[in-house]
């Protein structure tokens, strides 16, 4: 008996590229890897997606659709961009590598366009420049992405170093630090003592680093209304 090919749709390339990003990263991402886990053969693929850089485009305009359907935030424009950038961290931390392939695609996809002009319509109402418009929203995105992307790779780091070695990292950094002078890394090491360097990646750290961008746009708008 003939054997059937399994069916496939661009949904499910969707949720198996997803599923082999959160499984294997996006280093070693490709669509062989790709079609090995859907059960079919690579030349299938490029009936749906003509590249690999195809379907990530594609990757990213569905994280674009999915921060517009979860964004309701009203208000002035501090509590829009505030809730556009934990909306943005909230669905960026729940697909793997979705901050990667934000940061590798371009503009060409109709729900990233629609992402960026909301992001847009943000600020639409303060009295800056088109182009310092555009500078606060690249500037509160980029932070959102690095943000997250910091959080993903020091838990990945962290892993591969519990892999290779039978100590905690925590007690090889102690070690490095005490043959360090105070000179060297004296505030450093109290601050690695006191535990601060544990508040990395948490709702604390990243509300404290939206303050300071809010407070930077904030100082700019009232200096351009003293014009």
């Amino acid at each position: 008996m003939k054997k059937l090919q399994p069916q496939i749709s661009e949904d499910k390339i969707l949720e198996a590229s997803w599923e082999l990003l959160g499984a294997e990263g996006i280093e070693k991402f490709s669509l062989r890897r790709l079609a090995d886990r859907l059960g079919i053969q690579a030349p299938s693929l490029y009936w749906y997606f003509k590249s690999k850089q195809d379907l990530y485009q594609r990757l990213a305009n569905q994280v674009s659709k999915i921060i517009l359907e979860e964004f309701h935030s009203e208000g002035d424009w501090k509590e829009q961009l505030t809730g556009l950038a934990v909306t943005v961290r909230s669905v960026l931390s729940r697909y793997p590598c979705s901050t990667q392939l934000m940061m590798m695609t371009l503009p060409h996809e109709p729900d990233i366009i629609r992402f960026t002009n909301r992001m847009l319509l943000c600020v639409e109402s303060t009295p800056l420049k088109q182009e310092q418009k555009m500078q606060v929203v690249t500037t509160l995105v980029n932070y959102v992405f690095y943000f997250v992307l910091d959080d993903y790779q020091h838990e990945r780091n962290v892993s591969a170093i519990l892999k290779d070695q039978k100590e905690l990292p925590g007690e090889e950094m102690v070690r490095l630090l005490d043959s360090m002078s105070e000179k060297e890394a004296g505030l450093f090491r109290r601050m690695f003592t006191n535990g601060l360097f544990e508040l990395m990646g948490t709702d604390v750290a990243f509300e404290f680093g939206l303050r300071l961008i809010l407070l930077g746009i904030e100082q700019v708008i009232k200096e351009e209304t003293q014009k």
